[in-house]
């Protein structure tokens, strides 16, 4: 098949939905289909072209002033490439997709990664549209997306091309007890529930260390936040670390204390990596942890009970150890590889639902058929 994906940027920020774009257009790209990435740029061009993707600059943006560029820019694209398939994975491109060609030839497949967002709901117009958890789903669902153009892509990052071959980052020197997160800088992200609940560890574990990886536009709001709580050099914000594996491999306690989090790969990081988790019973946290069993769950903005999660694991090591454990088994769920071919058959599947109806013709259809 003949494959564009369409997002904003392809920049190494840590964002989640960028990831999952670069690992899915290197692995569709090694099993031999023919694939492009359309984006404003960034760090990820280089890993691209080492996989066979190429990458096209079409800058895509909200502001209407810009749209007839775009769209300019968009149908050039489509015409040298002739693609099977242009999978958006934002808005803009979603739309940009659909009603950018006149007499389109290809079926367009969007992923809901952000859900919480309002403009979330204008990715129904894809023919394919693909939440990454059951709970995006549920909620694309009321927001008018008919069953029959409905499906479900865990995410998931086992495996990824993003860090083959990286070595292992130098060690961080972690103090112990150690508690990380790694998260954007946003009060969505409940970075300031997860200070005042160390806070109160802190009053039980005095030696702890709070380690904030992950950089934002809140920053400054949550520094002084754990200056307010004199929290002192025991909140130590890293900033945006690109492999964050060797806080994961050190770290007692993992925890993400989002209020929306549709689903986050560093769940699955985490996990792979080893970590006892905790995680904000939101969204899709339950289905990226692996259930009750594999993580501790707790109420999202409740900094008392996240503070008796941590301050659990960090009295109980058995527990904590047997904790960890779990949340290792059934990663192959997780793997970029299942992810993959979870996409090649529902493009095949979109194709053959779109091509009675629109007389499309489209090459290659069941070429993933045989992939390594």
């Amino acid at each position: 098949m003949r494959i564009i994906h369409l997002a904003n940027h392809i920049q190494l920020i840590g964002n989640g939905i960028v990831n999952m774009m670069i690992d899915l257009a290197c692995l569709q790209a090694q099993a031999g289909h023919e694939v492009v990435v359309a984006s404003s740029g960034g760090e990820f061009a280089e890993l691209l072209a080492s996989h066979g993707v190429r990458h096209v600059h079409l800058a895509q943006s909200r502001d209407p002033w810009r749209a007839p560029a775009m769209l300019l820019e968009f149908n050039r694209l489509v015409r040298r490439f002739d693609p099977d398939v242009v999978h958006a994975h934002m808005m803009t491109g979603t739309l940009l997709a659909r009603f950018g060609v006149m007499r389109r030839r290809f079926v367009v497949v969007a992923t809901v990664h952000n859900e919480f967002q309002r403009s979330a709901s204008l990715m129904r117009f894809a023919d394919r549209v693909v939440a990454v958890t059951q709970a995006v789903a549920a909620s694309m669902a009321t927001r008018g997306v008919p069953p029959e153009r409905l499906s479900v892509v865990l995410n998931g990052t086992v495996g990824t091309p993003r860090l083959a071959g990286v070595p292992m980052p130098p060690s961080p020197q972690l103090r112990r007890p150690s508690i990380t997160t790694v998260a954007g800088m946003y009060q969505r992200k409940g970075i300031h529930d997860l200070l005042r609940a160390f806070a109160r560890v802190r009053e039980r574990f005095p030696q702890a260390t709070l380690y904030l990886v992950g950089n934002g536009p809140d920053r400054a709001m949550m520094e002084a936040l754990a200056e307010e709580l004199g929290l002192g050099d025991s909140a130590q914000f890293a900033g945006f670390v690109g492999n964050p594996a060797a806080y994961l491999a050190e770290t007692d306690v993992f925890v993400l204390a989002s209020h929306k989090e549709p689903g986050g790969l560093v769940l699955c990081e985490a996990r792979e990596a080893g970590c006892a988790v905790v995680a904000t019973r939101v969204d899709g946290n339950p289905e990226m942890v692996g259930g009750e069993a594999s993580a501790l769950l707790v109420p999202a903005a409740d900094p008392e009970a996240l503070a008796a999660a941590i301050g659990r694991l960090l009295e109980d090591h058995a527990f904590r150890a047997e904790l960890a454990a779990r949340g290792q088994r059934n990663l192959a769920a997780f793997s970029v590889q299942r992810v993959c071919e979870a996409y090649l058959q529902l493009y095949e599947r979109t194709i053959d639902e779109w091509r009675p109806s629109r007389g499309a013709r489209v090459r290659g259809a069941t070429s993933y058929r045989g992939m390594p």
